[in-house]
């Protein structure tokens, strides 16, 4: 009697092992599939991410952004510096400044500092008109051409067409400004 009662509860233990077995090899599998499909999307996956103003839609991934964000971006940076009147040009700065990478944040610090006290100075102010934006994945840059308009003490001192770089850097899900500098007007 004590045999038969032993061996039926050997066989439920058993059952539940078994069924417990499944269960664990179950999750095991959806772990594994789970592992798959996140290793898999980890190089594809586009981050989107919002510039100052969205005139147009783009895509940002790992270490690139596209072509009409690296426009959007480029317009902007251009209007930050470019764009300033003696009681605009300290709160552009510091716009400015926090789009600079880490490493250059020093010396556009103490550019745009002189460029504020010079502007100050002799009360001038300068309007940048882009007239064309030409982007660049591969280098991750942006060349603008435009005129930019110079008054000073409210008389127009200069009314040039001037082209400009500005390099870009994608690191951490956000865009560094690394380089703002005027090339020839010529340069591609």
């Amino acid at each position: 009697m004590e045999f038969d009662r032993l061996s039926n509860d050997l066989k439920e233990l058993r059952k539940r092992n078994r069924g417990l077995a499944l269960a664990l090899g179950g999750l095991v599998l959806g772990q594994l599939l789970s592992l798959v499909i996140i290793l898999n999307l980890l190089g594809s996956v586009r981050t989107l991410v919002v510039p100052p103003s969205i005139n147009k839609s783009f895509w940002v991934e790992r270490d690139k952004a596209s072509a009409e964000y690296l426009e959007q971006m480029g317009s902007f940076i251009a209007w930050l510096v470019l764009d300033v009147t003696p009681s605009s040009v300290d709160w552009k700065k510091d716009v400015l400044l926090g789009y600079v990478e880490p490493d250059q944040h020093g010396a556009f610090r103490v550019r745009q500092e002189i460029e504020a006290a010079r502007l100050k100075r002799i009360n001038a102010s300068t309007a940048f008109m882009p007239q064309q934006l030409v982007p660049s994945e591969d280098t991750q840059s942006v060349v603008v051409r435009g005129r930019l308009r110079t008054l000073v003490n409210a008389q127009e001192t200069s009314n040039e067409a001037k082209t400009y770089l500005v390099e870009f850097s994608y690191a951490g899900g956000r865009m560094h400004l690394k380089t703002f500098k005027e090339v020839p007007h010529a340069a591609p």
